[in-house]
């Protein structure tokens, strides 16, 4: 790969979070301590991470390429280039937030705090993130393909998610929309709907079966195990259910769930005058406005992320993935 620069992905700490809120360390920590909380624990967060970052930033100068610090608050409106190498240093949900922005641009993962993030979507260390970066290099990096989902609006919007989208509103009251799905309309009234990639598919749409499994043993307690629906990270298809349906003589609840095959797609007009909302991954900045006569279309996306594996542990067979929960 002709890379001409690496990108290092970074978040802001949680004692970087209090200082924006409280301005000075000293307030920050009569806050927390006044909490009954252990600041030393921020502080030891902290200087972990930075380091962690500081160590990322040497290597990976190291391959004599142009080397940018990027906070993940300006991932919305940074530009990737085609031949850029995005390295994330922070927490799971940073990569799910990076892949989004990120294009077709290879993500190494890097997990700065092992004894304190289990890091399911972070293979390499500060110290073993040179592997990953010359395999991407040198065009011989063992990746795992994600199929990540897409929404377009008829009024202009479009957001991509790697785990989920929840098409809905922005609080606890019922949403109004008509769902269109292999030739079927429907009107409907619920909490929403959870659409599902391969990635997110043990995680939050997870939870629905769980939520219909004890409902189901309330009613019949020897009723049998629901199997689970678990599609690869890499599978075409997205997932979708509707969340707490309610049946009235305006709103239906005949179609509750089903599978997005390739080349198909979900078709969702909103008639919520306001509050309505399509959230991205679960982050509620991350979010388009769907008020009464936007319709949303929602897809397999054409985009893939592409998460760098490290080649020994692949070739241990160590390179297995699940979503994030």
């Amino acid at each position: 790969m002709n890379a001409e620069k690496i990108v290092v992905v970074t978040q802001k700490t949680r004692l970087e979070g209090l200082l924006d809120r409280f301005n000075t360390r000293a307030q920050a920590k009569f806050w927390i301590e006044h909490m009954g909380i252990d600041f030393a624990d921020y502080d030891r967060e902290h200087d972990t991470y930075r380091r962690a970052v500081d160590e990322v930033r040497r290597r990976a100068e190291g391959f004599e390429r142009k080397v940018q610090l990027l906070d993940r608050s300006f991932l919305p409106s940074f530009l990737f280039a085609p031949q850029d190498v995005v390295v994330a240093v922070g927490r799971d949900g940073l990569v799910v937030n990076a892949a989004k922005y990120a294009g077709a641009c290879p993500i190494v993962a890097v997990n700065p705090d092992p004894a304190r993030w289990d890091g399911i979507l972070l293979p390499f260390s500060p110290a073993t993130l040179g592997r990953g970066v010359q395999a991407v290099l040198e065009g011989r990096s063992v990746e795992k393909r994600v199929t990540m989902a897409e929404v377009k609006t008829n009024d202009g919007q479009s957001l991509v998610a790697f785990n989920d989208f929840l098409i809905g509103r922005k609080d606890q009251v019922s949403a109004r929309y008509a769902l269109t799905w292999h030739g079927r309309r429907e009107a409907q009234s619920s909490s929403g709907i959870l659409v599902s990639t391969g990635a997110g598919s043990t995680g939050w749409l997870a939870s629905t079966r769980h939520m219909a499994q004890s409902v189901a043993r309330l009613l019949l307690p020897k009723a049998p195990a629901l199997p689970d629906l678990r599609l690869a990270w890499d599978d075409p298809r997205l997932a979708f259910v509707v969340r707490e349906p309610h049946a009235s003589r305006s709103a239906g609840a005949r179609i509750g769930a089903g599978l997005i095959a390739a080349g198909e797609s979900l078709v969702v007009e909103s008639q919520m005058p306001e509050g309505g909302a399509i959230f991205s991954d679960g982050v509620q900045e991350d979010a388009l406005e769907f008020g009464a006569g936007c319709v949303a279309t929602v897809a397999a996306s054409s985009r893939h992320a592409r998460l760098v594996m490290d080649p020994r542990a692949s070739a241990r067979g160590g390179d297995t993935l699940r979503r994030v929960g």
